[in-house]
């Protein structure tokens, strides 16, 4: 069997491992030929191509990012879902695995819908694919984010100063809450939960007047102030729909030091989250969910996304998950206030 794969939207740590068990379990399990596509989607379009075996993919496991390379690009709202089957025609693809996250998912199912049999497996720092309790990339991204506010935590003892960290999470606020939480931070801002900026800046004054000379609040790219609240502020979004990075943590900073008098400071993490040597619990996801993706397409089981639930791996209708976003439960966001 002639199998397509690959990598779409943002990179993230764990993408390799996942290459890297495709192959292995395609070739050595199965004796499938693998076909991987360079940069996502528009290297369908584009038919880039490279076929995949055991040199490709030799000493990539702690590599960070893609080997395959990836873009932003959905082949539906571009008008290249003709190209997109011509490819797969051409090449005698009979089978697709798609790892990726929301947009690459989306674009998935409108494939699956032409009646291309797709496995998709879900990757993403954000930790928002509906369907899978965890998703490749989001560990690694929390350990980042966490050592990070460790470190930023000395330089706000030392001087006496509110420390204000963005983290990526447009739409649900998994990094903030969780690293928020391994980081002792003192306020966590989620797009789940739009905030007033008058209660935080009272929870500041009388924090630092009874005991503490510092704080740390960790921002979601994605958070907002409440409808109505004494501050006024709008998403500023990019060419594609990415939201600005640092603007809403600038916002909150300037807020914070306007109506406190504190030395307020702002670190952007930004996209120090998406790379790097991704952690274990990454390495083992990806390939745990690679291996399944092979085996689901041996089996005919197909249009359904790898997920991982209660531990074990289960397979998805992608019918069931699309258009969907996880958030983050209301006992994880009470777990974070509770522990300021």
């Amino acid at each position: 069997m002639r199998i397509g794969l690959l990598t779409g939207g943002g990179d993230c740590p764990g993408l390799n491992a996942a290459i890297r068990a495709v192959v292995k379990q395609g070739l050595g399990e199965y004796g499938h030929q693998i076909i991987g596509f360079r940069n996502g989607w528009k290297g369908v379009v584009d038919g880039d191509v490279v076929q995949l075996d055991r040199a490709n993919i030799r000493n990539i496991l702690p590599q960070g990012g893609t080997m395959l390379g990836t873009a932003r690009f959905h082949p539906h709202s571009a008008g290249g879902m003709e190209q997109v089957m011509a490819t797969l025609e051409a090449e005698r693809i009979e089978a697709l695995i798609c790892i990726g996250g929301d947009g690459t998912l989306n674009a998935a199912q409108k494939v699956a819908e032409e009646g291309i049999k797709i496995v998709a497996i879900p990757k993403t720092i954000d930790n928002d694919v509906y369907g899978t309790d965890l998703s490749i990339g989001y560990h690694t991204a929390v350990n980042i984010a966490t050592e990070a506010i460790d470190r930023i935590h000395t330089t706000a003892e030392s001087h006496n100063r509110v420390m204000v960290v963005e983290v990526m999470g447009r739409h649900a606020g998994w990094i903030a809450s969780a690293a928020g939480i391994a980081g002792g931070a003192e306020v966590v801002l989620t797009p789940e939960e739009p905030f007033d900026i008058e209660k935080i800046v009272k929870f500041l004054r009388h924090r630092h007047k009874a005991h503490a000379n510092f704080s740390i609040i960790v921002v979601a790219e994605g958070a907002a102030p409440a409808k109505g609240s004494a501050m006024d502020f709008e998403v500023q979004l990019g060419q594609y729909g990415e939201i600005i990075a640092g603007a809403i943590g600038e916002r909150v900073s300037k807020e914070i030091q306007e109506r406190t008098g504190f030395d307020t400071r702002l670190t952007v993490l930004g996209h120090v989250q998406r790379g790097g040597t991704p952690t274990p619990t990454d390495r083992i996801l990806g390939s745990r969910f690679g291996v399944a993706a092979v085996d689901a397409i041996t089996q005919g089981q197909t249009n359904v996304m790898t997920a991982l639930r209660n531990d074990e791996i289960v397979l998805v209708p992608l019918e069931e998950i699309a258009g969907k976003l996880k958030t983050v439960p209301d006992e994880l966001l009470r777990v974070a206030k509770a522990l300021a």
